[in-house]
């Protein structure tokens, strides 16, 4: 797992929550190739309202279009760990986008006060 502190490429991955990749939520299988891959950190937000290509609203707000919610994926590291990750979210991504966006990291540890 790399330990990051400067300048990083953020990872953004749009899919909704109903994708799946053999049975198992897309947003699932990208993160735990994001950890085999040995990126330094992965993690998955769930949205409460959003449309993509198909230009259907949903929203947590009404039962019938609660279903598909939007997610992101977020993944941090460095731009060269980013992209040399970007072929395997071709084989998994068939309906979604991938945002790349540079980006500064500034790391907390924690651990006993002084």
């Amino acid at each position: 797992m790399t330990r990051l502190t400067g300048r990083a490429l953020r990872l953004t991955v749009l899919v909704g929550e109903n994708d799946t990749w053999h049975h198992r939520p897309l947003y699932s299988e990208i993160v735990h190739r994001a950890h085999a891959a040995g990126l330094a950190g992965a993690s998955v937000f769930r949205g409460v309202e959003g449309f993509g290509a198909s230009s259907l609203i949903h929203t947590t707000r009404l039962l019938s279009l609660s279903e598909d919610l939007p997610v992101a994926v977020v993944v941090v590291d460095t731009e060269e760990r980013v992209r040399a990750f970007l072929p395997l979210l071709d084989e998994l991504v068939t309906d979604g986008l991938v945002v790349l966006d540079d980006c500064e990291v500034v790391r907390y540890e924690g651990g006993r006060p002084s």
